[in-house]
């Protein structure tokens, strides 16, 4: 691996390649969310956007967010082409690397896109990383998901993912709020989660999310609710995972 290069599939982000009608998008995206999200997203992810000085009017520069981010929580963020194999995702997040694509969406992609770009990535999900606890939740994620590559449970521990780190929602003394950057990101899914009557809001317990299949194409019908980014760090950390591994197994192969 060259010298510096955290991964293989690290690329250069190439900032001054932009262009202008790039940082228009992320300028657009930036003020639609940031006006949504005060009496919305947890204050951790507010006390992140302003920690790391996001601006609305560029899309930020991964070298820099990576300098905000060693001296708080030892984080880096390293541009990639896309989506990476699972097993080096693990790897990299167990080292405190995140992962980000370096392209952002079209105009007319601006409701919906189904691969992450720059803006899902970077402003649904780095400014958590300024948080001591979710920085340790997202190290302790990747280390799992190495150890779930060989009890072969892989897609149970994304589903773990997907309602945390994408879709979460976490108690509040003011009500529920926003933690998950698939929500933080999207402009009609922060509103629908924290007040639509169709959805199913459930206490977060860790073996039912292992069990709960989700849907990546449409709005989510549930959402699952933690007491608090403290309970969720103190309930994935100190689990055996192991035992839950077998019971899931065991139930998969009883289901054949």
């Amino acid at each position: 691996m060259p010298l510096n290069k955290h991964s293989d599939y690290e690329i250069p982000q190439n900032w001054a390649e932009y262009t202008p009608a790039e940082h228009a998008v992320w300028h657009t995206l930036y003020t639609q969310q940031t006006q949504l999200l005060p009496d919305a997203a947890a204050p951790e992810v507010l006390h992140g956007i302003a920690r790391l000085n996001l601006s609305s009017e560029r899309i930020p520069r991964m070298d820099e967010l990576s300098e905000q981010l060693l001296p708080l929580t030892g984080w880096r963020v390293i541009a990639v082409p896309g989506l990476i194999p699972e097993a080096e995702f693990f790897r990299l997040l167990a080292q405190r690397v995140f992962v980000a694509g370096r392209f952002i969406r079209r105009p007319e992609q601006l409701e919906y896109l189904q691969e992450p770009d720059i803006f899902h990535d970077v402003f649904g999900h780095v400014p958590l990383l300024t948080s001591p606890i979710f920085a340790d939740y997202m190290q302790a994620f990747g280390e799992g998901g190495l150890r779930s590559i060989a009890f072969g449970t892989l897609e149970n521990l994304a589903r773990l993912y997907w309602y945390t780190v994408e879709f979460g929602l976490v108690k509040h003394a003011a009500g529920l709020r926003i933690y998950g950057a698939g929500i933080l990101s999207s402009k009609k899914e922060v509103t629908y989660s924290l007040t639509d009557q169709s959805v199913r809001r459930r206490p977060f317990d860790l073996k039912t999310v292992l069990q709960t299949p989700y849907e990546i194409d449409h709005l989510q019908s549930q959402y699952f609710v933690v007491d608090s980014l403290d309970a969720l760090l103190s309930v994935t950390t100190k689990t055996d995972f192991a035992p839950l591994y077998r019971d899931l197994t065991q139930t998969r192969e009883q289901a054949h």
